[in-house]
């Protein structure tokens, strides 16, 4: 995938760019997408089913912060983990239909790909829930697990919620991209969204639920059948990736500044370093 292009939205068009006929290596990183989501969302299920669902570990720590805690720390390592696995470098790492849509907008990936990235994310969603059903039972559907969907605290109507994940994101996707526009610290990226996405899920858990990853909750909605916030889960995130991205690129224009690449690992798919 390109790692730089002109002007925001346009395909890139530099010496690493997907040509316009390369649909295949299109197609081939939007099904390794699929096949990284599904292994997040297996891995969040899994996570969330021997901490919060009936197991020793819920037995001996009861507290909900607690447990959120622990789920924060263990998605946020295990998330930094797969962006910089063989597969992540490879199409970058994404898993967030937000950040496939940020890099675009950034400059760094070509916008026909978009589209097979977050299909890809959004089957690899379902996919994983599926996946945990089959390997957990049936306790994956009941309470409090319900396959790990998410919902708003008592109280919160759909205008908060929209509010909080759109603010939430648009923090995110600024910090990942101040840090990807400087090569020195482009490489500790794959941690920063994991520490980001872990305190999301600490702090928010209670309130929002912390997606901040439209594919976080796609699988888990549907299948689960608690969609009534789930509009909110999928657009809030997108447009708050979207409105960082116009304040960002503005401020590289200012000062002449630009985003590198967009692996989340931070450096090319070889692993070799960024150029400023």
């Amino acid at each position: 995938m390109a790692e730089r292009s002109e002007q925001p939205g346009r395909t890139p068009t530099g010496p690493n760019s997907v040509a316009p006929e390369d649909w295949a290596t299109i197609v081939r990183h939007g099904l390794v997408e699929a096949a990284l989501t599904l292994v997040l969302l297996f891995g969040v299920l899994t996570i969330v089913r021997w901490v919060v669902g009936p197991s020793p570990v819920s037995a001996t720590i009861p507290q909900i912060h607690l447990q959120l805690l622990i789920i924060g720390i263990c998605v946020g390592i295990f998330l930094a983990l797969l962006i910089l696995s063989r597969p992540g470098r490879l199409t970058g790492g994404h898993l967030n239909p937000a950040v496939s849509l940020a890099m675009w907008r950034f400059g760094v990936f070509p916008g026909k790909a978009v589209i097979p990235y977050i299909v890809g994310q959004l089957v690899g969603s379902v996919l994983g829930g599926i996946v945990g059903r089959a390997v957990w039972g049936p306790v994956v559907e009941e309470l409090p697990i319900v396959y790990g969907a998410l919902q708003p605290g008592p109280g919160w109507t759909a205008g908060e919620l929209f509010l909080a994940e759109a603010a939430g994101m648009a923090v995110i996707v600024a910090i990942v991209g101040t840090f990807l526009q400087n090569n020195r610290l482009a490489r500790f990226v794959p941690w920063l969204v994991g520490f980001l996405i872990g305190a999301a899920i600490v702090a928010l858990g209670t309130t929002t639920g912390g997606s901040e990853n439209p594919a976080r909750q796609f699988g888990p909605a549907v299948l689960s059948g608690h969609i009534d916030f789930l509009w909110v889960y999928l657009t809030a995130p997108m447009v708050g990736a979207t409105l960082a991205t116009v304040v960002l690129n503005r401020l590289h224009q200012r000062q002449h500044r630009r985003v590198l690449t967009h692996r989340l690992c931070g450096t090319r798919a070889d692993g070799s370093r960024l150029d400023d």
